[in-house]
């Protein structure tokens, strides 16, 4: 896997009109990307979890990191937003593309000590496989982040895992496996100092 990741969540002006405007610039900035070999693999609207104001993007680049594109980084009716540099572990696969029927993405961040991310990654990688066979659900990645000042400060590392859901009910269905002190996923638990979760649907654009 060759390919990395930018993570925009956007807090955009309130009302309709705003988030109208912004699918609008988010649509006009897939082909400015494409020019220059980037692809905008996501445009997500908030569920649970995130404001109501909120928006995401993932972008994929398939060569070295430069500064954000101006269609992104400048797009109007935008108050602020929040970058992270991401790198796939095990997934996705540099031509994954997100299921576009309906259901939800599941966006769930975990900080764990730095210097065990291979452990993560393994038992989570062990996780899915009958994760994936029990439940209406696909991981689609899990994405280490970027280290930032707090992360440098904290001795931690973050990770971000987007996983599809046919619908809440069965992101609710799912967590049970967590509950079960002998399974792998239990066994990450005790490698993560902390994890939210947030709901969104896929704008389709």
């Amino acid at each position: 896997m060759t390919a990395q990741y930018d993570y925009l969540v956007f807090t955009l002006a309130r009302g309709r009109p705003a988030r109208q405007a912004f699918v609008a610039a988010m649509a006009a900035a897939r082909q400015a990307l494409a020019a220059r070999d980037a692809e905008l693999v996501g445009h997500f609207a908030p569920q649970l979890g995130f404001s109501s104001v909120e928006a995401v993007a993932l972008i994929r680049r398939s060569r070295a990191r430069d500064e954000l594109p101006v269609e992104i980084a400048r797009i109007g009716g935008v108050v602020r937003f929040d970058h992270d540099r991401l790198s796939p572990t095990v997934r996705p696969p540099d031509s994954a593309q997100l299921r576009s029927e309906p259901g939800i993405y599941v966006h769930r961040w975990f900080t764990i000590d730095a210097g065990r991310t291979d452990d993560f990654v393994d038992l989570s990688e062990r996780a899915w496989k009958g994760f994936e066979s029990s439940y209406d659900t696909e991981i689609f990645g899990l994405f280490r982040a970027e280290p930032n000042e707090n992360d440098a400060r904290d001795n931690a590392t973050r990770l971000l895992l987007l996983t599809w859901y046919r619908n809440h009910a069965s992101w609710e269905a799912s967590r049970e496996q967590a509950h079960d002190p002998a399974s792998l996923f239990a066994q990450r638990h005790l490698l993560t100092r902390h994890t939210i979760g947030r709901s969104s649907t896929l704008v389709t654009i």
